[in-house]
Order: structure tokens, then sequence, then C-alpha cells
């Protein structure tokens, strides 16, 4: 049987030889990028607005939504979602602990601070069980991140929300276009707001976007960093002496030439990202049943769908492969020819000497509490999920075009090396200290 080929890590013959070629290029450029660049260069309009409004226009109409609003990044998107929710001094937001730091820490710029919450086991995302028991009276917001493209459990996060009055703010960097039950994400919160990097499924070069239904957030967002927008036509009562400068004292707006790409990539997403969940789930469909391996996706009758499969992850059973630690099977499946396959994630946020010492501003004290009516660091112990998960975790290739043959040879990869794992007990060290870091990585 093929599965029972001596493993490449002990010196058998790989299970990847096909080329990959553009497998796993992205984005993905063509003629209609470079001349929508070309356009917006040859009439000198890198610096305006014009071609972001048609993008904004493009975002609304996409997810259905009243007010779309570009940014230079997708850090400056959720700064402006929680500015937008009047998040200010002394206010606190929820924020789970396992994400890239962008979700929480624009808070300190505000002087609020981040109460962490733990994950779901399974679905990597906030806990809505993990909420309730850390809402106070500063409490203005929960932020919830659809963590490497799966959908969070909106649900019962909007129930909460509305029980205690608090605004959601959906950080959909990793999701773009996911569905929750039949709803686009980004759309179900009170705002939404992503990251348009390179790297991302949805990728402009460099923006952000923020999406929402309500006027005041919108207009907040506008006058915080948009200080040519934030002028006559501002309907917020509150903000319309202040119109003609920005209150933030921020620069916020998307170059034109992220905004020109973004149209175009915007206009084939829907088509590629198909192609790419056809693809992964047949990546998947080909590992069920394998021991110790387990699909990171929603169930196919469930309404909800991954969006772009960004950094994806599979699960890991150490208990169903002897005990078998995560880095050695990772260090096994690599040899096989899977450049792509690295245990861990994201390290918890909380555990970072910024969310714990650290004195940003010169308050005299740490930032995560200058402002703060208690000290929310004493939270930080009840975070067990997030302290674990990343022995349980790996990344597989984001495959962005559907070819079986080429997709059969990297699963086989993986199921080779369950399959075989006895032959790896002897010499497994077992897992260092720390499995992943700060910030996300794709190798290609």
């Amino acid at each position: 049987m093929a599965d029972q080929q001596k493993l490449a890590l002990l010196g058998g013959p790989g299970a990847v030889t096909a080329q990959s070629e553009d497998m796993f290029t992205w984005p993905i450029i063509t003629k209609e990028d470079e001349e929508a660049v070309l356009d917006v260069l040859r009439k000198g309009a890198m610096s305006g607005i014009d071609v972001t409004v048609q993008l904004e226009k493009d975002f609304r109409e996409w997810l259905n939504v009243d007010y779309a609003l570009g940014f230079n990044n997708g850090t400056a998107s959720l700064l402006a979602a929680m500015y937008g929710c009047g998040i200010g001094v002394g206010d606190e937001i929820i924020c789970p602990s396992i994400t890239y730091w962008a979700s929480g820490a624009p808070a300190f710029s505000l002087g609020a601070t981040i109460v962490f919450a733990d994950i779901d086991p399974f679905t990597l995302c906030l806990n809505p069980l993990d909420i309730e028991h850390r809402i106070s009276e500063r409490t203005k917001a929960i932020v919830v991140v659809h963590y490497l493209g799966y959908p969070a459990d909106m649900d019962p996060i909007m129930e909460i929300a509305r029980k205690y009055n608090i605004k959601v703010i959906e950080d959909v960097s990793h999701a773009q276009g996911g569905i929750y039950k039949g709803r686009k994400l980004g759309t179900i919160g009170h705002v939404g707001a992503m990251s348009l990097m390179t790297g991302k499924a949805l990728a402009a070069g460099e923006g952000g976007m923020l999406v929402t239904n309500d006027t005041e957030i919108y207009e907040r967002a506008i006058a915080l960093g948009h200080h040519e927008r934030f002028s006559s036509g501002i309907k917020t009562e509150a903000l319309q002496p202040f119109t003609g400068l920005p209150l933030g004292g921020y620069k916020h707006r998307m170059h034109q030439l992220s905004s020109a790409v973004g149209r175009v990539q915007l206009r084939h997403y829907e088509a590629r990202q198909a192609e790419i969940s056809r693809a992964m789930n047949y990546f998947w469909d080909l590992l069920e049943g394998v021991p110790g391996l387990r699909a990171h996706r929603p169930e196919k009758d469930s309404g909800s769908l991954n969006g772009g499969w960004y950094a994806a992850r599979g699960h890991y059973r150490s208990d169903e492969l002897g005990g078998l630690s995560v880095s050695r099977f990772c260090e096994a499946v690599q040899a096989e020819g899977v450049n792509e396959c690295s245990p861990g994630c994201n390290l918890p946020l909380h555990r970072h000497p910024l969310f714990k010492e650290a004195d940003v501003y010169g308050h005299g004290k740490p930032t995560r509490i200058a402002n703060a009516s208690r000290d929310v660091r004493e939270l930080d112990i009840g975070l067990p999920v997030s302290e674990g998960f990343a022995a349980n975790v790996y990344s597989v290739p984001w495959f962005k075009h559907y070819r079986p043959e080429i997709i059969e040879q990297y699963a086989h990869a993986f199921r080779k090396v369950a399959l075989n794992y006895a032959e790896l007990l002897e010499g497994d060290t077992g897992n260092p200290p720390n499995l992943g870091g700060w910030y996300m990585y794709n190798r290609r």
C-alpha cells in the first residue's frame, strides 16, 4: 500500500513530486490589474479618492450594506471601527487572545484597554461562553475575529451584546466573503473591518475596509482620519461643529493604486474564492477518517462557509497517534515535500509584555491599566484553550486552483505520515515551549 512506503524523513521517497507551478501564487495579477493601476498613474490620481469611492461602492453592493469606507490598512480600519463605536478613555473591549495584534492593540490609541477572552477549541474563534463574565460597566465593544477564515458563532455573541447594550466589531481580515448561517461576515455585527493587504484572500496590495449600516459609526470613522470627507455633509449632530479637520489627527485614506487593484480583485473574488474552496474541501475530503487529523471547516449543512481559507489550519489529535508531537508530525510532512506544514499559529496576546508591563505613552504605569478602573491583567489566567491550542493545530497548503492530481499528492503526504506515525515516535523530542509567533506567516 502506498501509505506504507518508508517515510521520507527516514530515507523513503517523498509523496509530493508534482511541480506546483502557480498552485500557490497569490494574488492573481492579470493584465486587467496592470491596466487599472496604469490608468491611475497616468492620470496622476494616486492621492485622490475618486477610485477609492468607486471601490467603496463595489463593497456596498457586494455585501449589501449602507456604508463602506476605505483605509490605508486593516489596522486603521479596526481603530476607526473602535472609535466609531464610541470607545474612549477608560473603556474596555473584549477580544480573543488568539488573533493578530491589530484586533485589539489599537484600543490603546483611544485610551481604552483590552480584556482578553478564550477561544472555542474547535472554531478557534471567540468562545461565546467566555464573554459575559468579563463584561464590566466600562465594556463598550466585543471584537469578534473570524479566525483563519472560520466564521465565529455570531448568534449567541449578538444576543450577549443586545443584553448589555454593547457594540460588536467583526474583524474579517482572515475571512473576506465568508458566510455565517447564510449571512456575509462583516454584516452581522454593528461594524465590520478588514485588511486587504497582499497576503490576504482579498488582496488590494495594502489597504483596509470598514463596512456598516450605522450612520453614526460611519461618520465617526470618517471624522477620525478622513479630513477631505469630514465636511458639511456630516449628519451626526455631535460631529457637525468640528468638520474640516480630522478629530484624531490621522490621515487614513487608501492609496488609489490599491483601490484600483482592489476593484479588479473584488470583481473576480467570488469565482476565485469558489475555486479555492473547492480545492481546500477536496483536500480535506481526501483526509476524512485519517487518525489524528481533522479539518477546520464548518459542517457542510450548516449554511456557513470559510472565507477565502486564509492561513488555513488543521486540528491535530496527538492521542490518536501514540502521543506524537505536532512538531515531529510537521517535520515529517515537510520531508514529504509539503513546505506549507508547520505547527502552531498565533501566540496568545495576553502573554506578550506589551499587554503586561509596557508603558507606551509615558503614563508611569503599564498602558493596559493606565486608564482602567480595574486591573484587567488579573483576568488573563482564565484562558486555558488559548494557552494550549498551539500543540493541536498545524498549517496546510493554501491551494489557489482545483487541480486534483496535485492536491491528491499533498493529501497523500499527510495521510502517509499519520498512518506511519509509529516510526516517528523514536526521536520525538516533543514540542518547543512556544509554537507559532506574533505574526501570520504564509510560505508562498
